[in-house]
């Protein structure tokens, strides 16, 4: 049976402490959530696996998908009975797949035991079913928002895993050591299950009110729960798809290491679960509807920044063409003379090429921060060849040059990352508001749907770059998602003023 403390507003200790441990937990949920992300991509660069591109994409996405399709059952579950034995169940339960992932030795052994650790993904769902039925509602904000700073998990598993398989295969002197890196995140699994259980209790709700798990899912028909999906999917989903497509992009993009872009992914990744605890309290302060506003457009804005791909290019620009018709005369490095029946000769003026653009040191340096442009002409006729009138006599050509700053780039990305994290606390905000018996059936459901586009995103992302060839083609994608939740956000918010203050819609 689970404790239950009488009113969670008279345990402002019990409800902090809960929180505290709710959120360490959920952290290292996240850290286990991202495991393969790291560890497939070593195993592949050391050569102990020979997956294919399809392969590695799976094994990267499947705790993803796990993680994401469970969230609604046990969200549901821990409404029925309570976080404490649900939360501890799981964190044991995943220890298991975990540890068995140490003797995986082909990629069907890898992919079931991939899913089943990916379940620690379903932790969000359960955590936040639980943290906020401590809280008053005037601090529900806040204190998701807290929670939700476990995303920082992702951080943790990106920096300190490749630095823990170097120690552990002696830098590569004993690749068979990599298994040891699975058991020890499964003994911390387990560690944090027993903790959990030991000094964690549920909160006695004021009115319990008993539903079936059918009961609970009508709530899901409401269209309300699909539209804080959307924006979850935008929120959540991106951050999860961008924390594991990055480290490719800046590979492939910028010729970094696999090392260098875990540490500037990291830049996107941390801030981004940290600062989820101040977009709980700004939407406590503000409202969320007002910081889902600023979230949506500020990502846009740098979505459109970042959709401006890395150019060298070579385009037609102004030519020269014959005002009258002739016979070239004379071609010379700034001009070309046309001789014209009975009329003087015709000099036209020809800008030549002058100097290159952009110097090998410059290309080396990576410091360049705005596009430069230079335009030219080239003669393509020759002496005594008759031309007509509006014949082309130089081609104009036009070169480009835009480098796409690396730390440009990355202040954006941190910006994204930033933003990303006040959105996924101000979505939450408003479950315990609209659903306050039903938090973690909905909250699991809009989980699912943010889980699904960390699975979905990577996946078109692969799909949009091999079309176009064009790895900026994510961020495209992406600004079309945050704007279709803009704009059906401030739809729902004109209907709802026109419903209850008529009289001030009409003056808007």
């Amino acid at each position: 049976m689970s404790t239950f403390i009488e009113n969670p507003n008279e345990c402002s200790k019990k409800a902090w402490w809960n929180l505290s441990i709710s959120t360490v937990a959920f952290t290292w949920c996240f850290a286990g959530w991202m495991l393969n992300g790291v560890l497939v991509t070593f195993l592949v660069d050391n050569g102990l696996f020979q997956w294919e591109a399809q392969e590695i994409g799976w094994l990267i996405g499947i705790p993803v998908l796990s993680g994401a399709i469970f969230r609604l059952p046990l969200g549901m579950a821990t409404d029925k009975w309570g976080g404490r034995v649900v939360f501890s169940l799981l964190l044991i339960f995943v220890a298991v797949p975990m540890f068995f992932l140490s003797y995986c030795n082909s990629f069907w052994t890898f992919f079931f035991a991939s899913f089943g650790f990916g379940f620690s993904g379903a932790g969000f769902a359960i955590g936040i079913s639980h943290t906020s039925s401590w809280f008053p509602t005037r601090l529900q904000g806040t204190a998701l928002g807290i929670f939700g700073a476990g995303n920082a998990g992702a951080a943790i598993t990106l920096l300190v895993a490749p630095n823990l398989l170097n120690w552990l295969t002696d830098n590569g002197e004993y690749l068979e050591g990599w298994r040891i890196l699975p058991q020890l995140y499964a003994a911390v699994f387990v560690l944090f299950g027993i903790i959990f259980f030991l000094s964690t209790a549920n909160p006695k709700k004021e009115q319990s009110i008993e539903k079936s798990f059918v009961e609970r899912l009508k709530i899901l028909s409401c269209s309300r729960v699909w539209r804080f999906g959307m924006y979850y999917f935008f929120v959540f989903g991106g951050f999860v798809a961008l924390s594991q497509w990055l480290i490719p992009y800046y590979v492939n993009v910028y010729s970094t290491t696999v090392v260098m872009a875990g540490v500037l992914v990291a830049i996107f990744s941390f801030p981004s679960g940290v600062i989820r605890a101040l977009g709980g309290w700004m939407s406590d302060r503000w409202g969320a509807r007002i910081v889902l506003y600023w979230v949506f457009g500020i990502s846009i804005i740098c979505c459109f920044l970042l959709i401006v791909p890395q150019m060298d290019i070579h385009a037609p620009g102004s030519g020269v063409m014959a005002r009258r018709a002739g016979v070239i005369t004379e071609i010379t490095g700034n001009s070309i003379t046309v001789n014209t029946d009975g009329i003087d000769p015709v000099i036209y003026p020809v800008n030549e090429k002058k100097s290159l653009l952009v110097s090998h040191e410059e290309r080396n340096s990576g410091l360049l921060i705005f596009p430069r442009s230079t335009s030219w002409q080239e003669p393509i006729v020759e002496v005594g060849k008759e031309v007509k009138k509006k014949e082309l006599l130089a081609r104009g050509v036009t070169h480009i040059f835009f480098q796409a700053n690396i730390w440009i780039f990355t202040l954006l990305c941190f910006i994204i990352g930033s933003v990303m994290g006040i959105g996924k606390a101000a979505v939450y905000k408003h479950i315990p508001t609209y659903y306050p018996d039903d938090v973690g059936s909905v909250g699991g459901m809009v989980g699912v749907i943010g889980g699904l586009g960390g699975f979905v995103c990577p996946v078109l992302f692969g799909y949009l770059l091999d079309i176009s060839g064009l790895w900026t083609t994510c961020w495209m994608f992406l600004a079309g998602v945050a704007f279709l939740s803009l704009i059906w956000m401030h739809r729902i918010i004109q209907k709802m003023i026109k419903r209850e203050a008529p009289e001030l819609y009409s003056q808007i």
